[in-house]
């Protein structure tokens, strides 16, 4: 399993960046008064998309919170005396989470923002 890494995360900016200006070029098409429905964007079915990026993310995520927590129960039951590497896993750990609830965070504002456009 690969980890999280800047370039990663870099790429998953740039496909929100590419959904948004899509969503900005289709809102922009119709006009004021024009009938061009904005779910006239065929949405991406291939693994490369948004969809696919979020799900990698999410589970590269879940990979790392689950590593740590087996890194500290070995530790806790004596297997291994290596306390920096049970520390270094669970922040490594936390900073994907982090990571994760600032992409959330975003998405909801973002989300918020549309909702609050008026029609």
């Amino acid at each position: 399993m690969t980890s999280i890494t800047p370039s990663s995360l870099l790429a998953m900016r740039s496909a929100i960046l590419q959904q948004n200006s899509a969503l900005q070029k289709a809102a922009g098409a119709g006009g004021v008064g024009g009938t061009s429905p904005v779910g006239g964007i065929a949405p991406t079915t291939d693994s490369t998309g948004f969809t696919g990026a979020m799900k990698s993310a999410l589970e590269q995520v879940n990979g790392l919170q689950s590593k740590a927590e087996a890194v500290t129960n070995s530790y806790e039951r004596g297997e291994t005396t290596d306390i920096a590497q049970v520390m270094l896993s669970r922040e490594h750990a936390s900073v994907g989470f982090q990571a994760t609830l600032q992409v959330r965070n975003k998405l909801l504002s973002a989300y918020k923002d549309i909702m609050s456009m008026p029609v």
